[in-house]
């Protein structure tokens, strides 16, 4: 009889209850100067299995910061049709799909002073800052696509870039956010069919689109994942104006791979530079990857038509985030998850990446813990000077801590511990979410 999937055992098993707790247990000091939530989401599924770790029910969970004092704690669902019962994805009469249906569990945004839940499939869905779900966002009625778990948000402008793409023709649709929160912007952008492309990258003048060979198969619906390895597909790099459209984009073609998640993406010398993490091979077979990703660049001349990749690192790793406020501009420093080797998923401290060095430094938090994405919050002006706030999981006595770490001294104790009323299940992505001003 074959066991349960991963993705409903130990710590990626779903909690059951919506907990509340208040003026948290700190071993350490917070810095006074934090005031805001973090928050991070997930898939958490209330109905046993959904097919696959991607299609729980999103689940939030968020610490408040306050005056060196972590003033609460609570993890609330998000509260999606599709959580009272409605079609994952929902297609109307007349073709189109509804995209106010959605699990909302993937990541969770800041901007124009709204709270954003994201899944790529749907409407953001609106939070507020209780972490109590307001209902779908769709800009006044000018969003018509899906819209991306990974929006990009411009330092310098504002802005905030997005895309969309659907296993329906339009199959990806550009977006671009003002910094007072309306979509000013919407492009069809061109591609030969389905892909699932989970996220792209953004510089200070440019989009990078991945069209690459994981491709909608229907006749997969119905075993849960519709999306397979496809290497037949090829693989390609787009880079656009970032108030460009359809007709301004130019494709690099590059070897067949994968992509979930770029670190950072930026301009040096004629070049447009990505730097990602990389699997050979994803969506044909194992759950996610036989091999992990491992962080790799893609150096795109945009003069001469070629593209340089080289390995940056050879551990595995996952889940690559940077100081916001180098977003689309060269950055020295950036910090990811490690993870096992093999094909069994597992999480193995923090890593920070000295891209000048090359040096790699690694916060190992003891034998049978695991860490979920490292998130960077800045507290001083240099790139570095700041912490990295996490959830991690103490396997030995079943519980987590959301812990502190400084940026600049990145491999000792934690400057901050939290104890929490219950473990928190190893995730997707969150963010730093600050008190308006």
């Amino acid at each position: 009889m074959a066991g349960k999937p991963f993705y409903l055992e130990g710590n990626f098993a779903p909690v059951a209850d919506e907990v509340s707790a208040t003026d948290l247990q700190v071993e350490g000091e917070i810095p006074e100067s934090l005031s805001g939530i973090f928050l991070r989401n997930g898939s958490n599924p209330m109905r046993g299995d959904p097919g696959h770790w991607f299609f729980g029910d999103g689940m939030l969970h968020g610490v408040r910061v306050e005056g060196g004092r972590a003033s609460w704690y609570r993890n609330r669902y998000v509260d999606t049709a599709v959580r009272r019962g409605a079609e994952t994805i929902r297609i109307r009469e007349d073709g189109t799909v509804d995209h106010t249906d959605g699990v909302s569990n993937t990541h969770v945004v800041t901007h124009a002073g709204k709270i954003l839940a994201l899944v790529e499939s749907s409407f953001p869905c609106e939070i507020d800052r209780e972490l109590g779900t307001v209902g779908p966002h769709d800009f006044g009625g000018k969003l018509t696509t899906s819209f991306t778990a990974h929006p990009k948000f411009c330092p310098i402008t504002g802005e905030m870039l997005a895309f969309g793409y659907r296993f329906l023709p339009p199959f990806l649709t550009y977006h671009r956010v003002s910094r007072e929160g309306e979509l000013v912007q919407s492009e069809v952008i061109e591609v030969p069919g389905p892909t699932m492309m989970h996220d792209f990258g953004v510089t200070e003048n440019h989009i990078i689109f991945m069209d690459l060979p994981v491709c909608f198969k229907a006749e997969n619906v119905a075993s849960g994942m519709p999306y397979r390895w496809d290497p037949s597909y090829g693989a390609r790099l787009g880079v656009m104006p970032r108030t460009g459209t359809n007709a301004d984009v130019k494709w690099f073609e590059i070897e067949p791979c994968y992509v979930f998640h770029p670190m950072n993406s930026y301009e040096r010398d004629g070049e447009v530079v990505m730097d990602a993490v990389r699997f050979d091979e994803v969506m044909s077979g194992s759950p996610l990857s036989d091999e992990p990703g491992k962080l790799h660049r893609f150096a795109i001349d945009l003069a001469s038509g070629s593209v340089k990749e080289e390995a940056l690192d050879d551990r595995p790793t996952e889940f690559p985030r940077v100081d916001p406020r180098r977003e689309g501009l060269p950055n020295r420093y950036g910090y990811s998850v490690g993870l096992t080797s093999g094909k069994a998923l597992g999480f193995e401290g923090l890593l920070k990446y000295d891209l000048e060095t090359g040096q790699v430094e690694s916060h190992d938090f003891g034998a049978n813990t695991g860490p979920s994405e490292g998130v960077f919050v800045p507290i001083g002006e240099g790139e570095d000077e700041g912490v990295v706030m996490a959830y991690v999981y103490y396997g030995d006595r079943d519980e987590s801590e959301f812990v502190l770490l400084d940026a600049q001294n990145f491999s000792a104790d934690p400057i901050a511990r939290v104890e929490l009323p219950q473990r928190v299940p190893y995730g997707f992505h969150g963010s730093w979410s600050p008190d308006p001003s």
